[in-house]
């Protein structure tokens, strides 16, 4: 088989991350080269968690403003989005590192032993992140500060308990339009118990 051939790369933007242009030749399904290209940004890789606190049968959730999706709303999201707590990895941070000072930042949690689900690529097509899942559980006296974000982002974020069979509801329903909170709920729904009735002892 023909291998995949880097021709041309081009600088389109630094201003935060690396968006290039970039020409290269790849084998079709024939075995045939043929040229594409492609634009790719150059995200850094990041980490989700889902933060259960068993005894309220909740899920901590952060709500917030996503440009995005103010820009292309869906479904009555009109720009904020229910989510998981989530962020990009730092130099030098582990996956684990980086979803216990998330968690603090964002939630004002403390965790400890985030457990490790699995991961992903956020969007192949065009970014190289990959997002690493957690899932965690937490009680009332692991949270230490109001949370809200990282100080001088401007993050603005609001704590939002779902009941875990609220929460249930909302994703058979079709109400939940984050792509990593879809996961990482299905997950817990699918494999940590038996559907809506999981509340209390699997994480």
């Amino acid at each position: 088989m023909k291998q995949i051939m880097i021709r041309n790369r081009k600088l389109l933007s630094n201003e935060k991350y690396k968006l290039e242009e970039i020409d290269f030749t790849k084998p079709n399904i024939e075995g045939n080269s043929h040229e594409q290209k492609n634009e790719v940004y150059f995200r850094p890789d990041a980490v989700a968690v889902l933060l259960v606190d068993t005894k309220k049968e909740e899920f901590i959730l952060t709500k917030q403003l996503r440009l995005p999706v103010l820009l292309n709303p869906q479904e009555g999201a009109g720009g904020f989005l229910l989510e998981v707590c989530a962020g990009l990895i730092e130099n030098g941070e582990s996956p684990e590192q980086a979803v216990i000072r998330e968690a603090r930042e964002e939630t004002g949690y403390e965790i400890s032993e985030p457990k490790k689900i699995g991961g992903v690529y956020t969007s192949a097509g065009g970014l190289t992140e990959y997002l690493h899942l957690f899932i965690t559980k937490v009680r009332e006296v692991d949270r230490t500060s109001q949370g809200g974000g990282a100080e001088g982002e401007g993050e603005d974020i609001e704590l939002i308990g779902l009941k875990i069979e609220d929460a249930w509801n909302q994703l058979v329903d079709g109400k939940i339009n984050d792509a990593k909170t879809m996961l990482l709920l299905q997950h817990y729904f699918n494999f940590m118990g038996t559907g809506k009735q999981n509340i209390s002892t699997h994480v």
